[in-house]
This record gives structure tokens, C-alpha cells and sequence, in this order.
């Protein structure tokens, strides 16, 4: 049971076991623990603010309203791929079936509309069944004939390839112009919306955020000064108020048409950060996550159903690229027997990688995965405003992912060295 306390520490819920009294003794603390080596997602955070310097001044339509909507719509597939990865990362395995998962699903539902003409939340929900399914089978394999997920997911990535050219033919793809399904990745809210939207954010956040102070401090339990708390609230209002502000205003560049408001995949990516936020760290389903991956026989004699939790983990990863194939679909406009596949699920691994979450399993956030993916999105976004060639847009960002590898590995040693 220490070595789940000990790992629990590491993922993330230092902040429910340990605290500082005083602000002084708070940014200490932090110091202490990214000199030791628990970095989190600092490292990933200070290239992103690096990028959109160097891109900004590279090229001044770079930071324009409509880049940045651009921007965000291009890294929603690939943000919430990362994000069903996680938590197979956080065990220590690895879905390479994940791409080819979403795209799979989405020619379900791209058949189901076009050829069979069902409503769309019918075919949509038959991409998600589709994505838990096949979860199910991958996490069965794993978990209980004991082969390596790295084998497994290779020969689902191979078969599902074979299954979506099966379904929409060689050569062939299949058009989504259903209204809604469309609207996903090429609509907007309106400003009225998105301003109320990200003022109920904030206003929710402050709340939860206030209440859980004020109840650790009521129970006289270690907790963070309060100016450390009104500091987050105050970090997290300003982004989604100059967030709201920029993609509410006009960005269209024909006068007749304006176009305002927030991409519909924002609001989308938000309500999904905020769910697996919360199962991770707030739930005993996430707390079990973690202690898999810190360390399986220590769970397994502490009375964790380590099978079930894998299981359930390459199901729910499943489910959630089924819905990042949707999406992709959405912003394509159609569903080809290539879907899913290329660089599709390297982009996704080293999005939640790039963001903080380790390869070796047991140290991750939901976070990562939005920071990755906007790392990921920044840099082929930028990369193509300046019309650099293809092959610079790899090199570049195999470069940053071999970086950011690198900073794990190394985090690691020096955790290990200090007894972090």
C-alpha cells in the first residue's frame, strides 16, 4: 500500500496528501519538486508560449481571429485522441489500434447516414458502440491472455484497416454533409453563447474551487494558502476571457458573410477535459488508474481488480477515438479508407507525451493532452504559414516529441534520485 501512496503522490494527488501553509512555502515547494524532477507540465507549457512567439512574429496572420480558430479546430481530433490515450499510457501500455479505431467508427456512422439514412444520433452512437467494442476485445486480449498491448493494438491496427477499406471500398470514401454531424468541427456558437458559456465556467470553477478550500480548512486538513487558489481562479478566467473574446470576433474575410463565435469543437473539448479531469482524480476508478500503472502487483495485493481497470481503460480509450474519428470526419467532410491511419495516432501519442504524460506509465493528467494537441496543432498551423515543405513540419515536430521524451525520462531519474 505505500508503493500506491508513493505513486499516488507522483500522478498528481500530492495536492490531497501534502500541503503548504503559506504562499512562501507553496512556490518552494514547486521549486523543490521541478528541481527534483516532477516538472508536470511545465516543460510542454513554455514551448507552446515559445511557438506562438516565434510563429507570431514569423508571420503576423498568425495570431489573427481567424488562424486561431483554425488553430483550435485543427487540434480538436487530435487533442481528444491524445486525451483517450492517457489513460492507457497511464497503465504503462499503448493503443497503436487507437487512429484506425476512430476511423473505423466513423465510416459506421458515415454508412449509416449516407447509405442507410438513419438519423444522425443514431449513427452516431453506433460510431461510439463501435469504438467500445472494439476496446473490449483489445483490453480482453490484453488483460486476460496476457499479450503484450504493443502486439495486440499492431494487429488491430492492421485488421481495422482492412475492415474500413471492406466497408467503403478501395479507392472509395463516403461524404458527411448531415447538418449536425458537419456543424461539429465547421460551426459556431453564438458570441451571446460563448460569453455566457465561459462566464459559467469560470463562475463554476471559482465555486468548486473556494468550497474545497474552505472545506479542507474546516476539517483542519493540509490545504494551499488562499491566495494560491485565487491565483488559479484568476489564471483560468483570464485565458477563457481572451480565448472567448478573440474567436467572437468577426474573422471572416468577405465583409457580406461574418463569421463569429466559438467552434463548436472548443465547447466539446472543454466538457471532455473537465470529465476526465475529474474520473482521474477524483474518483476510486482514476485512483486505481494511477496505481496500475505505478506499480500492477502492488495493486493487485492491495485488492484491485487490475484486469477489470485494463479492460475498462482500452474501452473507454476506444470509445473516445471513435469520437475523435467523428470529428476528424466533421472537419474533412468525409470518411476515405485512409481515415485514421498515417500519422494520425503518432500525432496522438506524442501530443499526451509532449504534454507531461510519461511513457513509462503512472504519471498523467487529462491536460496533457489539450496542451500536447495544441503543441502538435501550433507547430503544422505555423509551419504552414510560412509554406515550409512537408518534410520540415516531421523533422520539426519528431524533434520536439524526442525532446519531450527525453525531459520524462530524465524527470524520472532525477525523481528517483531525490526519493520523489
Amino acid at each position: 500500500m505505500t508503493d500506491i501512496i508513493t505513486d499516488a503522490e507522483q500522478a498528481g494527488f500530492a495536492s490531497d496528501l501534502t500541503q503548504s501553509q503559506t504562499l512562501g512555502d507553496s512556490v518552494r515547494a514547486y521549486i523543490q519538486r521541478v528541481r527534483g524532477g516532477d516538472m508536470g507540465a511545465l516543460p510542454s507549457i513554455l514551448g507552446l508560449v515559445v511557438l506562438f512567439i516565434v510563429f507570431a512574429i514569423a508571420n503576423d496572420r498568425f495570431l489573427s481571429n481567424l488562424n486561431m480558430a483554425n488553430l483550435t479546430t485543427q487540434a480538436g481530433s487530435i487533442i481528444i485522441l491524445a486525451m483517450a490515450l492517457v489513460p492507457v499510457l497511464l497503465l504503462g501500455d499503448i493503443d497503436l489500434a487507437a487512429g484506425v479505431t476512430g476511423g473505423t467508427s466513423a465510416g459506421v456512422m458515415g454508412l449509416l447516414v449516407v447509405k442507410h439514412d438513419q438519423p444522425w444520433g443514431v449513427a452516431v452512437a453506433a460510431a461510439l458502440l463501435t469504438g467500445a467494442v472494439i476496446g473490449l476485445l483489445i483490453g480482453v486480449i490484453v488483460a486476460k491472455v496476457g499479450i503484450p498491448s504493443f502486439v495486440v493494438t499492431l494487429a488491430f491496427f492492421l485488421g481495422l484497416q482492412g475492415v474500413l477499406l471492406k466497408l467503403i471500398g478501395e479507392g472509395g470514401s463516403v461524404r458527411i454533409d448531415q447538418e449536425v454531424i458537419s456543424g461539429i468541427a465547421n460551426s459556431n456558437i453564438s458570441v451571446a453563447a460563448g460569453w455566457v458559456s465561459a462566464l459559467v465556467i469560470i463562475v463554476a470553477f471559482a465555486g468548486l474551487s473556494l468550497m474545497r478550500h474552505r472545506n479542507k480548512v474546516a476539517k483542519d486538513l493540509q490545504h494551499p494558502p488562499l491566495a494560491v487558489v485565487v491565483a488559479q481562479i484568476i489564471a483560468v478566467a483570464a485565458v477563457l476571457l481572451v480565448i472567448t473574446f478573440i474567436l467572437n470576433q468577426n474573422r471572416s474575410v468577405n465583409a457580406n458573410f461574418p463569421i463569429k463565435g466559438i467552434p463548436y469543437v472548443i465547447p466539446l473539448v472543454v466538457v471532455l477535459l473537465i470529465v476526465w479531469t475529474f474520473v482521474l482524480g477524483r474518483t476510486r476508478w482514476g485512483r486505481h488508474v494511477y496505481a496500475v500503472g505505478g506499480n500492477a502487483e502492488a495493486a493487485r495485493r492491495a485488492g484491485i481488480n487490475v484486469d477489470a481497470i485494463r479492460i475498462s481503460v482500452f474501452m473507454f480509450a476506444s470509445s473516445m477515438a471513435a469520437l475523435s474519428g467523428i470529428i476528424a470526419a466533421s472537419n474533412l467532410g468525409k470518411v476515405s479508407t485512409s481515415s485514421g491511419g498515417s500519422n494520425t495516432l503518432l500525432y496522438a501519442v506524442g501530443a499526451a507525451v509532449i504534454g507531461g504524460t510519461s511513457l513509462f506509465g503512472g504519471k498523467g493528467k487529462a491536460r496533457d493532452a489539450v496542451i500536447g494537441g495544441l503543441v502538435i496543432a501550433t507547430i503544422a498551423n505555423g509551419l504552414g504559414l510560412l509554406d515550409q515543405a512537408s518534410y520540415i513540419n516531421f523533422i520539426v515536430t519528431g524533434g520536439v516529441l524526442l525532446l519531450a521524451a527525453s525531459v520524462d525520462a530524465i524527470s524520472r531519474r532525477r525523481r528517483s534520485a531525490s526519493g520523489l
